[in-house]
């Protein structure tokens, strides 16, 4: 329930694309502080040493990666320089993911490219094991607020290294929004029933809870990750009233796509992709960030506890983060990078990408955006009295039938 791509982004598609307008709140999601862990919950393997310097390759990295983050166009060219031959086990959602790393990856993973709704998971389990930022020295150009976000840092402590993120978008069809919409209203809209199309994904609560922070303040929502329970129910309701009105919960950015092109939805939440795929297919579509503002994801690579190429892994973070894997990434598959020097590579490889992308957007852009990050009952104020996950995703269930 993720991102899924079979093609690489086409060059006119990017070309087309629609800036996402940036508007609404100024209170940041990105926590770019990396703090420390919520009250009472201490990373197994924070004592884990970390190494000082990188040694000579194993000639083999194993990872667990989103489908289309291990392509030729820059595999090969790192398999090449390393003699590291990349081996990847593509997942479909963050919780296949999670399953996939149980143990520390039981000594056969090395590495996984996690969204922010996994990494907690991974990382509170102790599949994971911190990381020496200084061996990954590309971290110091990124975007400030991917330095060490909330959802790899713990403590001081990486977990992972940044990789690529975007923003969730309200997309619309422009014959039937002359102007563009300026809420998330227009989502649990019955003026809109049958036309709607939703992610199908427990996450999608968090939504919800963004939009009732703005427009339901009695209810002290101040983070979309961290509801008390009432919170969480006025949430839940919101969404189960919407149940009627949707089309169709996708789980593949083609099944949104696919629904536009036939106009079997007018209006849904998507990810920049979908825009750009349906712009390349001519078909009449825009997307924006309500003023409501968006959640969004950020992808890490993160490395597995019991991981058995671990030099291998230390030079792929190196390569991975650098300006022109990170350009070619971007461009090939449709989202930002972390590192804010491939911005002139990218308008290289395709025209006008880099602010097509917001890869060079005003922090204010950034700002716009909360996170996703994994649901704890261990709330970021210090309390315990927070909904966690696993609640999230029976509830999903009930939502969504």
């Amino acid at each position: 329930m993720r991102r899924f791509r079979t093609t690489g982004v086409a060059a006119s598609a990017l070309l087309l694309a629609v800036a996402v307008a940036a508007c609404g709140s100024s209170s940041s999601g990105s926590s770019s502080g990396g703090g420390g862990g919520p009250s009472g919950l201490t990373a197994p393997t924070a004592d884990l040493p970390v190494p000082t310097s990188i040694g000579t390759g194993e000639g083999q990295l194993n990872l667990i990666a989103w489908e289309g983050y291990t392509q030729p166009l820059w595999v090969k060219p790192f398999e090449q320089k390393t003699g590291c031959q990349v081996r990847a086990k593509y997942a479909g959602s963050s919780s296949e993911m999670v399953s996939l790393l149980a143990d520390g990856g039981g000594g056969q993973y090395d590495m996984v490219s996690a969204s922010g709704d996994a990494d907690l998971r991974l990382i509170y389990a102790g599949d994971v094991r911190p990381i020496n930022p200084d061996l990954v020295p590309q971290i110091k150009n990124f975007h400030s607020f991917l330095q060490a976000p909330a959802f790899n840092t713990i403590d001081g402590k990486h977990y992972g290294t940044s990789l690529q993120f975007g923003p969730n978008v309200l997309l619309y069809n422009t014959d039937d929004f002359s102007t563009a919409p300026t809420s998330w209203s227009t989502i649990y809209d019955k003026k809109y029933s049958g036309k709607i199309s939703v992610p199908d994904n427990p996450i999608q609560i968090a939504d919800a809870a963004l939009y009732l922070s703005k427009t339901q303040p009695d209810l002290g929502i101040t983070d979309p990750y961290e509801l008390t329970q009432p919170q969480f129910d006025a949430s839940v309701n919101l969404l189960k009233q919407q149940q009627p009105l949707v089309k169709k919960y996708w789980g593949l950015a083609s099944q949104e796509v696919s629904l536009f092109k036939t106009g079997s939805a007018t209006i849904g939440a998507a990810w920049p992709y979908q825009t750009s795929l349906l712009l390349d297919a001519k078909a009449p579509v825009a997307d924006t960030i309500p003023k409501e503002g968006a959640t969004g994801w950020a992808d890490s690579w993160l490395m597995a506890t019991k991981a058995p190429h671990t030099n291998c892994a230390y030079m792929w973070m190196d390569y991975i983060t650098s300006p022109k894997a990170q350009a070619l990434q971007a461009t090939w598959y449709g989202e930002t990078p972390a590192n804010k020097l491939a911005c002139p590579i990218m308008d290289k490889l395709v025209k006008g990408s880099c602010s097509v992308l917001h890869a060079n957007a005003p922090q204010a852009y950034y700002d716009t955006i909360k996170f996703w990050k994994t649901p704890l009952a261990q709330c970021g104020n210090g309390q315990n009295n927070c909904v966690p996950y696993s609640k999230w995703t029976t509830a999903w269930t009930t939502i969504t039938g």
